[in-house]
């Protein structure tokens, strides 16, 4: 007997040749492109062709997408062993993998995440995802893959704040950049989290309830020793000040610190004074509808990016840090014309492309995303 196959990737793999079910009446949602490079499937149809997958086992770069259905029926797979096809596990060579669009039972997410641990799978993305169901222990070997990439897009868990925790319980050491954007919680069991001792990205941008509170709950004290990039586009951010604030209760100690795209203020009255970490290096408050540089900004910086507010005088020398590259277009007091950065010598003022007025509060990956859909 024929049994259906499983929608993602892997599921398709762990039983390929009994699960091999092609029919050529039924169009397939899977095309891989024709250098056998990236291959996408959008299971849409009501009762999709789930083998269609198989033409994906030559690509590096795999987006398959569930059409918003449950998974619920494939979990009796859950429990095949590893061992069973870890040398058609290595044998692929995929290194990308985008999962989206659907209902995962917890025990199939880590079925999945114990079968790629023998690949070479680096970077993995779940989007617009439902995890429903706990997060099983897991084994003490044959768990995930040796990720150095995770980005984690509208996914809820029914785990709720313990979900990070449990997750990274399923994967390698050896992180190096996390991105969670659109997350249902951010306030994570910090007793329970391992510490990212790889760790040098971490994303949180395009979580515009986060907030200051929540950065700090984030932030978990000494989870994060190396973090060299933190971004927090439209997050909710409030000052400078207050960001500052959050990362000194956490030591965490970024080189590069990004708060466009978050509605500003100067400075927060009452405030004390913070002391921003001595490795920051560079800050970019762009799209951040400042109307004067804000007060307490490091005072030894290289890069510092103020484009795109609403500025309306030239800052004075005794309001901005001493920085090798400062970025000031795309405020009101500067004319579109290149005699303007000529009244400042040695400034290190960089020219770059126009501001859009839609873009102020919201983060690059969202704005691109409604260009997409305006040209659709």
């Amino acid at each position: 007997m024929v049994r259906t196959p499983c929608p993602l990737l892997l599921l398709l793999l762990l039983l390929l040749l009994p699960l091999l079910h092609l029919s050529a009446a039924t169009p397939e949602p899977c095309e891989i492109d024709d250098d056998d490079v990236r291959c996408v499937c959008n299971f849409t149809d009501p009762e999709p062709e789930w083998s269609s997958a198989l033409q994906c086992m030559s690509a590096l770069e795999v987006e398959i997408h569930g059409g918003g259905r449950s998974l619920q029926q494939f979990v009796r797979f859950a429990d095949t062993n590893p061992k069973e096809y870890v040398d058609l596990v290595k044998a692929l060579r995929l290194r990308r993998l985008t999962v989206g669009t659907a209902q995962v039972p917890a025990p199939l997410l880590v079925a999945i995440l114990r079968g790629f641990g023998s690949s070479r799978l680096r970077e993995l993305t779940l989007k617009d995802l439902e995890v429903t169901g706990m997060m099983p222990l897991p084994p003490l070997d044959n768990i995930g893959p040796a990720l150095s990439t995770l980005s984690l897009h509208n996914v809820s868990w029914a785990t709720g704040d313990a979900w990070l925790a449990k997750l990274q319980q399923w994967l390698k050491p050896g992180l190096r950049e996390l991105s969670v954007a659109q997350s249902h919680s951010l306030a994570f069991r910090c007793a329970d989290l391992r510490t990212f001792s790889s760790l040098r990205t971490l994303d949180l941008s395009d979580n515009p309830a986060l907030g200051e509170r929540g950065l700090a709950a984030a932030l978990c004290p000494n989870k994060f020793p190396v973090l060299q990039e933190l971004t927090l586009r439209n997050a909710g951010m409030e000052t400078p000040s207050g960001v500052c604030a959050a990362l000194a209760a956490a030591g965490v100690k970024p080189q590069h610190l990004d708060l466009s795209h978050n509605s500003l203020r100067s400075v927060t009255q009452g405030a004390p004074a913070c002391i921003w970490p001595s490795t920051l290096s560079s800050l970019n408050l762009s799209f951040a509808g400042l109307e004067q540089v804000p007060q307490g900004l490091p005072a030894e910086l290289s890069v510092l990016d103020l484009s795109c507010n609403r500025l309306h005088r030239m800052p004075r020398p005794e309001e901005l840090p001493k920085v090798t590259s400062l970025t000031l277009d795309g405020n009101p007091f500067l004319e579109p014309d290149a005699s303007k950065y000529q009244e400042v010598p040695n400034s290190g003022v960089v020219p770059a492309s126009a501001c859009s007025a839609l873009a102020l509060g919201m983060s690059g990956t969202v704005v691109l995303l409604q260009g997409a859909g305006a040209l659709a």
